[in-house]
């Protein structure tokens, strides 16, 4: 697809501008309820799906090779092309994967967290309301992935199996979190502080895949769709944050605030245990000596460099300052 008909898609989909928050009033915030009642023009489950193998372009990379971690590792430049087509497939799948896990296993449990009341604020009628339309959302995005990784497995021939990945690195994180929270309302910090870092942040992830003109349109236009909704869940997830906070004891802020750190960690920083999965997998030459290196470089790299919302949000409550976290 052209660059004129992709950003001819995107702008049908523009969501309406989101008006500034009510921090004085943050139940009944004018953020919320613009949300809960723009969802029906501006979400993408509202929207009309477009054919996705009239966006298939065969001759398009399915990833950009500046986000492999290992693009200039002599190991790397010496396969031939067709098996650094099928690690860019790969890493398409895996980004997918990564997604879906995200939604599937953080977002959605920490927002059940606060349908839920487990934190006992007593949320208005409009944020319940928000909060479940997110969640629908999000379980459209999951199928959006899901159905854009079935393309590239059908239009390329290749089998690329989803089993042969590994939970991702912020869901592994997020189940050692949950499962080290010393009680049940612990538990429900750790959900929400999590969902938090994903929500504020997964845009930045997003964009990562946007604005290269030379990727598989329907993977540019699968994430550029996925991004209009998470901009709106930002505000969502920002708002609720600050409704909860305002009310807690020091104790329960220190559970959050770590929580925060440890999803903050997580969420940005570069996951070789996929790329070990899929590089054994795939039989790549040197393939223990190609992640040991990579790994090693990566202890100081980050996949997600843009942190700027969550600290915003932090910054805004006074705890930036508090997180164990190099900004």
């Amino acid at each position: 697809m052209a660059e004129r008909e992709f950003s001819s898609l995107r702008a049908r989909l523009r969501p309406p501008a989101l008006p500034d928050h009510d921090v004085a009033d943050p139940v009944e915030s004018s953020v919320i309820r613009a949300l809960t009642r723009s969802w029906g023009i501006r979400a993408t489950v509202k929207k009309r799906e477009p054919d996705l193998d009239d966006l298939f372009d065969p001759d398009r990379r399915d990833y950009p090779d500046e986000l492999i971690p290992f693009r200039t590792h002599r190991r790397y430049r010496d396969l031939d092309e067709n098996r650094r087509a099928r690690l860019r497939a790969w890493a398409w799948i895996a980004y997918n994967k990564n997604v879906v896990d995200i939604e599937q296993f953080v977002v959605n449990p920490g927002f059940a967290a606060v349908t839920n009341d487990a934190l006992g604020i007593g949320p208005a009628d409009t944020v319940v309301l928000g909060v479940m339309q997110a969640m629908v959302d999000e379980q459209y995005h999951t199928l959006m992935h899901h159905n854009a990784s079935a393309l590239t497995r059908r239009r390329r021939g290749w089998v690329l199996p989803e089993s042969v990945l590994p939970a991702s690195r912020t869901v592994r994180a997020h189940r050692d979190a949950v499962a080290g929270a010393e009680s049940p309302r612990a538990e429900a910090l750790v959900r929400l502080a999590f969902t938090t870092v994903a929500e504020t942040s997964i845009s930045a992830y997003l964009a990562l895949l946007t604005e290269d003109d030379t990727l598989q349109p329907v993977n540019r236009a699968t994430v550029a769709l996925h991004r209009r909704d998470e901009l709106c869940h930002a505000s969502l997830a920002a708002e609720i944050l600050r409704i909860v906070f305002t009310d807690l004891g020091r104790t329960d802020r220190r559970v959050l605030l770590d929580a925060l750190a440890a999803g903050i960690v997580a969420f940005t920083g570069s996951d070789t245990a996929t790329w070990a999965a899929i590089v054994e997998h795939e039989r790549i030459p040197g393939a223990q000596e190609l992640i040991a290196e990579t790994a090693a470089a990566a202890r100081s790299e980050r996949v997600v460099q843009d942190c700027s919302a969550i600290r915003s949000l932090c910054t805004e409550l006074g705890v930036a300052d508090d997180l164990h976290v190099d900004w």
